[in-house]
């Protein structure tokens, strides 16, 4: 699957307090007060050496807790579903469906920091991060070193999620930033449900 490890990497926000406690405000905000998002993104993956391999788009929706959709629009088709129980990625060109386990497939990595029950605490060690390019920034690591990435900066302006960066074990960093973002939308249940198209080859549980 060409973007399913990045998407489960990011499938976790208005100013209060001092500026150097803005980004946790922020977080804490988000948590409690945004229960579901949808918003278009932008996606850049930079190699250890800095230069940009992999850039995509599309568009992303979540509803906590568990359940999240990314549609991919370019460069490749793809459409990923966490329907709260499973994880599916279907990739158009080769109309191919992989399924697997949320609980497997998320764990403790960036996803679960937007989607999750909000017991953050519990799989990451949280701090702020301070303030550049205009965003106030929270720093995520994870407790669980198998988690497959080193760490995670999430970005807030005025009041939204802005942008995450996150840099894994092999020292790639993948850059997401949001644009038009819509917080507690009425979302279709239908969105985060998910059947394999006919013909597709099945893959997974």
């Amino acid at each position: 699957m060409r973007f399913s490890r990045v998407a489960a990497l990011v499938a976790a926000f208005a100013f209060s307090g001092p500026l150097a406690a803005a980004g946790m405000d922020d977080l804490r905000h988000f948590l409690a007060q945004t229960k579901s998002a949808k918003s278009k993104f932008t996606q850049m993956v930079l190699g250890r050496n800095g230069k940009l391999t992999q850039k995509a788009g599309g568009t992303f929706a979540f509803q906590r807790p568990g359940k999240f959709r990314f549609v991919y629009e370019q460069p490749y088709a793809q459409v990923i579903v966490g329907d709260g129980q499973k994880l599916w990625t279907w990739d158009k060109d080769l109309n191919q469906v992989t399924v697997k386990p949320m609980t497997q497939a998320l764990g403790a990595t960036p996803a679960a920091l937007l989607t999750g029950d909000g017991q953050l605490e519990r799989n990451f060690d949280l701090k702020d991060a301070g303030e550049s390019d205009g965003l106030a920034w929270v720093e995520a690591s994870p407790k669980q070193q198998e988690s497959g990435f080193d760490r995670v900066r999430i970005g807030f302006g005025a009041g939204q999620l802005r942008a995450m960066e996150v840099r894994d074990n092999f020292g790639q960093t993948t850059l997401i930033q949001f644009s038009a973002f819509e917080a507690n939308p009425r979302l279709d249940p239908a969105e985060f449900r998910f059947t394999p198209p006919k013909g597709a080859d099945v893959v997974g549980d």
